[in-house]
């Protein structure tokens, strides 16, 4: 596995979705995609044409003979659709890109950026399943895992601008429809969120805990620290929904073990594979939604001294990235190529 290293067979599970076309979108340009390629979805989108580049495939009910001869297969739908059939794909002889949340926290899954903690594919031998962390948890890693390697981590503040498209094409869909309602002096559209969302903010919606922090929150937190390997980096978060229609902003604070000042911040950050600075005080110019859209790159600006800690010990940042490309999709895709690598090279 896999049998074919150079046109590898290749399943789309949650093809229709948001982050499956976006996945499609990156399958038409990607070595991943020269091969067969089987797209899945729900029995009410079965017969979907879709196009991959200049080819067109047909959406197909999801079933477990279905990944028979598949040698990748990209799972994009919910956590119950993984939890159903992953493991039945990876029995099959798949290697099973997971990007919900069935997995992540399952000691014998890898969790990976592979940006932060390529390193533990080293080791992993297919068939298995490999967890797609978190959109947010993504962004974030990218940013700043440089910044960790360099000084160590001690402890991570982090606030989220979460655009609609993280929460699915309905919500985004949604939105949309609430800017036409404006602009046509109706009332709004809420079946989806079952609030106004344009002109608004508002915590995450996902379910709060005993504690008082979302799944949102304790995902970043459970999920860092395990892509980290690092059980006592101390990490909080505050997620919040945003009307912006698609890309993910993070305001984040660090405090350090060892001292590193910003100059020397700016510059391993600029050099970090995946990371783009976007740093112009002059011109007030930072990372935005509407300039990661699209991009591979995680945009990191605003990089400053935190005053309220002792010299050198303290930085914040600002970063934006596309949390459908990124943040989901070509996350999901370069893991895929790193372990179609692997085996090639070690004739697996």
């Amino acid at each position: 596995m896999p049998r074919r290293n150079d046109k590898p067979a290749v399943a789309v599970v949650g093809a229709t979705g948001l982050v499956g076309r976006e996945l499609l979108s990156i399958l038409a340009t990607h070595r991943l995609g020269r091969g067969e390629i089987r797209l899945f979805a729900s029995e009410r989108s079965a017969g979907v044409t879709l196009s991959i580049g200049s080819r067109k495939l047909q959406v197909k009910r999801l079933t477990t003979e279905g990944f028979r001869g598949v040698d990748v297969a990209f799972f994009c739908a919910g956590a119950h659709v993984s939890r159903q059939h992953a493991r039945l794909a990876a029995e099959h002889g798949a290697v099973v890109i997971d990007s919900s949340s069935a997995f992540r926290m399952t000691q014998d899954v890898p969790l990976v950026v592979p940006e932060a903690n390529a390193d533990v594919l080293a080791g992993w031998e297919p068939p298995g399943i490999i967890a797609n962390p978190n959109c947010s948890t993504i962004i974030a890693a990218v940013a700043v895992t440089p910044l960790h390697r360099a000084a160590g981590i001690q402890r991570m503040v982090i606030s989220t601008y979460q655009a609609a498209s993280g929460a699915g094409a309905a919500v985004l869909e949604e939105l949309k429809q609430q800017a036409r309602d404006f602009a046509a002096g109706r009332s709004y559209t809420t079946r989806r969120i079952g609030r106004q969302y344009l002109f608004n903010l508002f915590s995450h919606d996902s379910p709060i805990g005993a504690a008082g922090y979302n799944e949102e929150e304790q995902k970043m937190d459970r999920e860092l620290r395990k892509i980290w390997d690092n059980p006592t980096v101390r990490i909080t978060a505050t997620c919040v929904r945003v009307p912006v229609l698609r890309a993910h902003c993070e305001s984040i604070n660090l405090t350090f073990d060892e001292k590193l000042d910003e100059d020397d911040a700016r510059a391993i950050l600029s050099a970090a594979p995946g990371v783009r600075v976007i740093d112009d005080r002059t011109a007030n110019r930072f990372p935005e939604p509407i300039d990661a859209m699209g991009r591979d790159d995680i945009l990191v600006g605003r990089i400053r001294a935190d005053s309220s800690q002792p010299p050198g010990k303290g930085l914040s940042l600002f970063v934006a990235g596309d949390q459908l490309r990124k943040g989901a999709a070509l996350n999901a895709a370069q893991i895929a190529e790193r372990v179609v690598g692997e085996v090639a090279k070690t004739g697996a």
